[in-house]
């Protein structure tokens, strides 16, 4: 298609509209772009998606334009969060499809990056699903940037070019993450403990960072593991090339490794291209907690900021300071629990690398509680590992403070004894 068609479609998106942008390793960069070239002409255009890892629409020369609604913070938009050009919606991403659907915010666009079309015309959406095929079912209109960077992946992933209103084509690579790199000796420490944890024929889910990665290094010698995971890395891959991961006992899809997104380097991307082995899906289905727990001995590994002596977990503020997303945690903590012998598991450094204690009496203020106390069982440091299920204040105050980092357990002692009068 002509650049004089697709610049056609997109004169369609008119100052107030509300526009969908594929979110993770498959933001349409260059679709993007081509829209903001016409800011001078546009007011307020609403941009929704998930972990955009693009700063078209954060750029401060064009925030009278565009206003990034985010439903999943990455770096790029978090300091627009700060400013208040930009904002978050709080939700689990199991419901975020539910936004499109009971039409709460309908979409007048949605912009995605696909492969380019089989000889059936179907194209994929690649290495990222997550709430995008919710938009294609409900958006007036769809945009599309082809592009032969993206891996064709199995799954619910395909799109046929008839559903597509005009697209471009442009070659660009995609976004890749190495988690691999600068590992630290802290990290290397919570992985241990957490491979410590996982039992053979386990399921897995993995978050978003380093620590998960350096757990996935720990399982080479595990047997039997399966992924019914929201994301998938690197490291899923080489535990699949060692035989690791066999996917032999989960329930959901059995044989198939199962995710909602993947992102990691080119190598992966390599991977996963017409892989009949990994299977990308609707995060309504892959985050639905009544799935996530039919797989036996399901293990959630997620990332924490800062865990109050009650088991009160932050996972997306920094105090006030917008950081993140709730994303999917709850959806698998809450999953992994209900599983028969799964292990909800939540990992943080012991302290920030200024020094500053993550395990605290209180969150921050203006902290956000994004796993309740209710929901928490597994909270792991590079100190150790404490189970805070079936305990109550003053056991769990005294079981954080073992994992804290040694320079801080005094303080928590004096503040934990102030606090609940006496511990176990």
């Amino acid at each position: 298609m002509t650049r004089a068609l697709i610049d056609k479609g997109l004169s369609s998106i008119k100052s107030g509209s509300r526009i969908f942008v594929h979110g993770c390793g498959g933001t349409p960069k260059h679709l993007n772009r081509l829209l903001a070239q016409r800011a001078n002409e546009l007011r307020r255009v609403e941009i929704m998606g998930v972990l955009a890892l693009d700063n078209t629409f954060t750029d401060p020369k064009l925030k009278d334009s565009f206003f990034v609604n985010s439903l999943f913070a990455s770096g790029f938009v978090r300091p627009s969060i700060a400013k208040g050009t930009a904002s978050y919606i709080p939700a689990l991403l199991s419901e975020m499809p539910r936004f499109f659907d009971e039409n709460i915010l309908p979409l007048d666009a949605a912009f995605i990056q696909v492969s380019p079309p089989d000889i059936h015309g179907y194209c994929s959406l690649g290495i990222s699903i997550e709430i995008t095929r919710a938009a294609l079912r409900n958006a007036k209109k769809v945009f599309a940037q082809i592009n032969r960077n993206m891996p064709r992946v199995h799954g619910d992933t395909f799109v046929h070019m008839n559903q597509i209103d005009a697209y471009v084509e442009h070659d660009e690579p995609l976004m890749e993450v190495d988690y691999s790199k600068e590992i630290s000796d802290v990290e290397k420490a919570i992985g241990k403990y957490v491979a410590e944890l996982i039992d053979d024929r386990s399921t897995l889910q993995m978050g978003i960072g380093t620590i998960p990665d350096c757990v996935l290094k720990c399982l080479e010698n595990h047997k039997d593991l399966s992924i019914a995971s929201e994301m998938i890395s690197d490291g899923v891959m080489a535990l699949i090339e060692k035989g690791v991961v066999t996917n032999r006992y989960k329930k959901f899809h059995p044989g198939i490794t199962t995710c909602t997104f993947i992102l990691g380097t080119r190598k992966l991307y390599d991977y996963v291209n017409d892989n009949p082995n990994i299977f990308a899906f609707d995060v309504g289905i892959t985050n639905d907690p009544a799935e996530i727990r039919r797989n036996r001995k399901m293990c959630a590994i997620n990332a924490a900021i800062e865990v109050d002596l009650t088991g009160q977990v932050c996972a997306d503020s920094i105090g006030q300071m917008h950081y993140s997303g709730v994303g999917g945690q709850m959806d698998f903590m809450r999953g992994a629990a209900l599983s028969h012998e799964g292990k909800p598991i939540l990992v943080l450094p012991s302290q920030t690398t200024k020094g500053i204690s993550r395990i605290v009496n209180t969150l921050k203020e203006g902290a956000g509680v994004t796993t309740t106390r209710a929901h928490v069982h597994y909270i792991v440091t590079e100190y150790g590992v404490a189970n805070l299920f079936g305990k109550n204040y003053q056991q769990r105050a005294k079981a954080l403070i073992d994992i804290a980092h040694p320079d801080h357990r005094e303080a928590l002692d004096r503040a934990a004894h102030k606090r609940f009068k006496n511990l176990y």
